[in-house]
């Protein structure tokens, strides 16, 4: 029988708690679905005296995790530590440099760090694997790198931050302003230390720059992706947009066209009746279309103790088995640099504007649109706000730089009131 695959853990929150509570709850699973035993050797976390509720007595201590990934009794670096540079940084560099195989839940550090860190594991011969950095529990970094392997991959997207959807969601459901939702999803522990990084887009465009890589066969380029939070939808997008028949989401989007890779994260309508629409609360969706395969839909839990420790274990039982995949599912040194791309694949587009109660209004906003080139699908108006007579419009397919050319003509009109709203309709 081969010896146990021995783990190193550093980070004993949430996430690592809860792989320890797998190992100790399920080694004759594990064993009997590898061939191999699964152990834990040591363990290192900011605070040793912490009650995690799970035992820790049986497991060396180690106060620095770069100390930890040395270890001559690791062969499995876990790193759950978290943070784009510091003491994640610095310990998954020394595991790989000394050969050890790295599982890790960080998609910041491999947002701003992946392709450093893949040509180090290969120039070692480890595996870097990252399941659980995207989508908690939904498989889908193993959906692209191996089920879909054989196709040509021609968009991703998804809603990628559970936070985010479950403001949106209770928007919607509870009547909610945005801040009355904000508060919610703070008072509930959603919300990251810092919630920009959550209703900001930047936790989600992490992992749409980690999916995109994959996808394109690209060198990660989190930097290109247009990043724009929720922070500017209104109860009243929410109520109208419902009233046309869409719903509002944190929407990541990438494609690779002739001009270059198109990275999106921003909100967007998608039809209420589509798998994306009907998505609620903290659920996250991923949705891939492979030139082979047609559309496929991954939807599960985003993230929490049980999901991620799940995906966190779904890579350490590929490696107890002998499997070996490259970081990005093809060879560092085959990545290209990413050719950054504003999206222009045209779509059709949300308007929400309040115009000034006087005659001519509706028909001076139409000539700046046709004069741009856009033209008007439906449009709809709703009962007077003081002096200003809110309006909203739909367009046909168009591209973002006619729609901005249209929306910088606005002022000149004289019957634009504030700044209007606009978000892509996505077909899914």
């Amino acid at each position: 029988m081969s010896d146990p695959l021995r783990l190193g853990i550093a980070g004993l929150g949430t996430v690592g708690a809860g792989v320890v509570k797998i190992v100790r709850q399920k080694a004759a699973l594990l064993e009997a679905r590898t061939g191999r035993g699964i152990a834990i050797s040591a363990v290192s976390a900011r605070n040793r005296d912490k009650d995690r509720g799970v035992p820790l007595g049986a497991y060396a201590w180690e106060d620095d995790p770069v100390v930890l990934a040395a270890r001559d009794d690791v062969d499995v670096f876990v790193e759950l530590v978290g943070g784009s540079d510091g003491p994640a940084k610095a310990a998954v560099e020394a595991a790989l440099k000394a050969g050890k195989d790295v599982v890790t839940a960080n998609k910041a550090l491999l947002a701003h760090h992946g392709q450093a860190l893949a040509e180090l594991a290969e120039a070692n011969g480890c595996v870097l694997r990252f399941e659980a950095a995207v989508a908690g529990g939904i498989p889908v970094i193993k959906a692209l790198t191996e089920g879909l392997a054989a196709n040509e991959i021609t968009r991703v997207m998804g809603v990628m931050n559970g936070t985010c959807n479950y403001i949106l969601t209770r928007m919607e459901s509870g009547g909610l302003t945005y801040d009355e939702a904000f508060a919610e999803a703070d008072g509930l522990g959603y919300l990251e230390a810092d919630p920009e990084l959550d209703v900001g887009g930047i936790d989600a465009g992490h992992k749409l720059s980690l999916l995109a890589a994959i996808a394109y066969g690209t060198q990660v380029a989190f930097d290109a992706v247009e990043l724009e939070g929720i922070g500017r939808v209104s109860i009243e997008d929410i109520r109208q947009a419902s009233d046309m028949g869409y719903k509002i989401k944190l929407l990541g989007v990438s494609r690779m066209t002739g001009r270059g890779l198109e990275q999106s994260m921003s909100p967007c309508l998608v039809p209420a009746t589509s798998p994306l629409g009907q998505l609620d609360g903290g659920t996250n969706m991923v949705v891939i279309e492979g030139d082979q395969v047609g559309q496929i839909v991954l939807r599960g839990a985003g993230a929490g103790e049980g999901p991620t420790a799940s995906a966190v274990m779904g890579d350490v039982m590929d490696i107890a088995r002998g499997t070996r995949v490259t970081t990005f599912g093809a060879p560092a040194s085959a990545l290209v640099p990413a050719t950054p791309a504003q999206a222009t694949t045209p779509a059709p587009y949300y308007l929400r504007m309040a115009l000034a109660d006087k005659p001519g209004a509706l028909a001076k906003v139409a000539s700046a649109l046709g004069e741009a080139g856009v033209s008007i699908h439906r449009m709809r108006q709703y009962e007077h706000v003081s002096d200003a007579a809110p309006v909203l419009i739909v367009t046909h397919k168009t591209t973002r730089a006619a729609l901005d050319a249209a929306l910088a003509a606005m002022p000149a009109t004289g019957v634009v009131r504030g700044d209007p709203v606009a978000l892509r309709i996505e077909q899914v």
